[in-house]
């Protein structure tokens, strides 16, 4: 009776977090193409994404072959306008060198309190040392407003 009482808060804890951690749902920029670095997860934090406060957006993927070096091409779009651009060293967002299997790719930007409220769209290019693209996803994301409560 006591391990069923231990049980039933652990479950309604379980249901109250899971719904936090899940990750976004995404898309391959090419479903023809066979991509060398296969995406397993996006996730979002805060979701959603808060203006004038720092959000991390995490890639967890598999590759096959080592990866020495690249970049990742970040391109943010609101209502199909872009609005943002920007490479990032690959290595800067993971540990160089990466070998096959799995790896991580955490990117964290804040963005500006100006920035509107609402839905985004987000692509993702990794592109290896010799411009050959070995993955590109693409996802939504909201932004809300920044909370009312200054931070202490």
């Amino acid at each position: 009776m006591a391990n069923c009482m231990m049980i039933v808060p652990l479950l309604i804890s379980l249901c109250l977090i899971l719904p936090l951690i899940q990750a976004s749902k995404f898309q391959y920029c090419d479903n023809n193409k066979d991509y060398d670095v296969k995406v397993s997860g996006v996730k979002i934090s805060p979701n959603p994404v808060k203006k004038g406060k720092p959000a991390t957006f995490t890639i967890s993927a598999t590759t096959s072959e080592s990866i020495t070096d690249g970049k990742m091409r970040v391109d943010v779009r609101y209502f199909g306008f872009p609005v943002y651009s920007q490479d990032h060293d690959l290595c800067e967002e993971t540990s160089c060198p990466v070998t096959s299997g799995n790896f991580v790719v955490s990117h964290t930007e804040e963005l500006p309190g100006f920035t509107p409220p609402g839905s985004y769209s987000l692509t993702m290019k990794m592109i290896n040392g010799e411009s050959r693209e070995l993955t590109c996803i693409s996802f939504g994301f909201r932004i809300g407003s920044a909370s009312s409560v200054s931070d202490v």
